[in-house]
């Protein structure tokens, strides 16, 4: 496993090596050890699963302490463009983001620490996407910033009539207005 560093210190893309051949291809997804090696100590408790169809816009969300979570996100199918929000107060990266696209093809996987909003949109016809949470999810400490928030300025990378929003993602606040780290 290969550690590409982004723009924001912590949140890491993970290579990892796959081996093919004339029958396909096959490469560990998940070895304990070796994340603790190269990326942190973290025990991972929930493994989460969603399809959505292309312009499908999930987030940006993420879960207050005591439940806020770090993610190991990746493509089953298909193709995103993953992105994470730093929404730490004191962080020297506050409100900038790292975008990374993630598909079948690439392998590649995207590791989202405590403190940031995640979210994604579906850049392909249809995608599954699979993702480990070090955390569980608590309903009454879950935030959001809105998808399109000027002072972030994300570029998702399909016009804007293309976007579908869930009702909830349609009505967050802007990061200004957020509740935050």
């Amino acid at each position: 496993m290969e550690i590409i560093k982004t723009n924001i210190a912590d949140v890491l893309i993970i290579k990892p090596e796959i081996l093919s051949d004339s029958r396909g291809y096959f490469f560990e997804s998940f070895v304990q050890k070796e994340f603790e090696q190269k990326v942190c100590k973290t025990v991972f408790l929930q493994d989460n699963e969603s399809k959505s169809s292309y312009g499908v816009l999930r987030g940006l969300h993420y879960q207050l302490p005591p439940f806020a979570q770090a993610k190991l996100v990746r493509i089953i199918k298909g193709k995103v463009l993953d992105v994470a929000v730093d929404i730490r107060k004191n962080s020297p990266t506050f409100g900038k983001y790292a975008a990374v696209e993630l598909s079948e093809e690439n392998h590649l996987q995207l590791f989202i620490p405590r403190g940031f909003a995640h979210g994604f949109v579906v850049l392909s016809n249809e995608t599954i996407f699979q993702y480990k949470c070090d955390n569980y999810y608590s309903p009454q400490n879950e935030g959001a910033v809105i998808w399109n928030d000027e002072t972030v300025g994300i570029d998702w990378k399909i016009p804007e009539q293309d976007i579908i929003l869930s009702e909830k993602d349609k009505k967050h606040p802007a990061l200004a207005s957020a509740i935050l780290f």
